[in-house]
């Protein structure tokens, strides 16, 4: 299975919260199972840690990329046709990260890992 992980799930699962569900978690530790992210979630991170409103344990440079190779979890390029679904996608979620997420979902066909029931709306394979 693809997995698409959403940033919080990213983030619960690099610093072991009790926040990740069972199933998130052993399908991200499943070795057959391919982990994903997209780069909108390193922004995401990046943005929200200068607002102050995410605090990491290390420097944004000393956690990324390097904590994405010791966990195997592979970074999507993005591309011109995961942001052109965003021109005509249902404004379900207004948060432009998670739009592009939902998009990028669709288009490579992926399964999106989170815990977020809004992405439901866009009829894509959730899993939580």
């Amino acid at each position: 299975m693809k997995l698409l992980l959403d940033t919080h799930v990213l983030l619960w699962f690099q610093s072991d919260d009790a926040k990740l569900s069972a199933a998130a978690k052993a399908a991200i530790e499943d070795p057959a199972n391919e982990r994903w992210l997209s780069p909108i979630s390193l922004l995401e991170i990046a943005l929200k840690n200068r607002l102050g409103k995410l605090p990491l344990p290390l420097p944004f440079g000393q956690l990324y990329p390097a904590t994405l190779l010791a966990d195997d979890i592979h970074l999507l390029q993005l591309e011109p046709q995961h942001i052109e679904p965003l021109t005509t996608l249902p404004m379900h979620h207004k948060d432009p990260f998670d739009r592009l997420i939902a998009a990028t979902t669709l288009v490579e066909g992926l399964r999106l890992v989170s815990s977020d029931p809004m992405f439901d709306a866009y009829g894509l394979a959730r899993l939580w």
